[in-house]
């Protein structure tokens, strides 16, 4: 049994792709629906840092801190809503190797760069996991205008309230956990992507147009251990 986790999420910025809904089905697994807004699938890139990651009730100062970057879509299951992660790529090995063992969630090992500055966040991320298909991701990103919470029923509530993802272990079986935190203070972002081959390392052709884009400063989160789903 692995124990509930506390972490804090911040300087998140969604980017959104509207998708054919077959093509996201095709890599799902049959468990899985799609989750659609508008009738479009969504595939997501997220950048972010993640602060005081340890175990609920071990205090913030005793965590570790690492910057992460992954790829999602949106998934029912039995009317669930969640997320599907692609691909996670993160920065500690031993974030990777425990994340992998005890969450049975796709991570892979990167060098990631991270910084803030007074014009934004600067997120570069090669990954480095042997045997993997490599992935290049660099992008600045930050908050434009006033913040908001997203409206009930809205594009940008689809897009970030999702409070489960689901997964699969060694066996096929499909594996859950919840995560609980207050709801996003979003902004509008701007966003430059200058390299981006998360796409073609998950098997989907690099999407035409711009992304819908939303920044956040963050939250802090709770996370239950992973469950197998019956």
């Amino acid at each position: 049994m692995v124990v509930p986790l506390r972490m804090g999420w911040r300087h998140l910025a969604f980017m959104n792709w509207p998708f054919d809904p077959a093509t996201v089905a095709a890599h799902l697994p049959p468990s899985l629906e799609v989750d659609t807004y508008d009738g479009r699938a969504w595939l997501s890139i997220v950048p972010y840092l993640n602060v005081a990651v340890r175990p609920r009730g071990v205090p913030g100062t005793a965590g570790f801190s690492l910057p992460e970057l992954n790829l999602r879509t949106y998934v029912t299951s039995d009317g669930e809503p969640g997320v599907y992660f692609f691909s996670l790529d993160a920065q500690g090995i031993l974030g990777v190797v425990g994340a992998r063992l005890f969450h049975h969630l796709p991570y892979y090992y990167a060098r990631i760069e991270f910084q803030e500055s007074s014009d934004g966040i600067s997120f570069e991320s090669k990954r480095l996991h042997p045997g993997e298909r490599p992935v290049q991701f660099t992008a600045t990103y930050g908050p434009v205008g006033e913040a908001f919470t997203a409206a009930p029923d809205s594009r940008a509530e689809f897009l970030t309230e999702r409070y489960r993802y689901y997964t699969e272990d060694l066996d096929g079986r499909l594996r859950y956990a919840d995560v609980s935190h207050d709801p996003w203070s979003l902004h509008e972002a701007e966003v430059t992507i200058r390299e981006n081959t998360l796409f073609h390392a998950n098997g989907f052709a690099p999407p035409a147009g711009d992304p819908v884009c939303y920044y956040s400063p963050g939250t802090d989160i709770t996370a239950t251990r992973s469950l197998s789903r019956r």
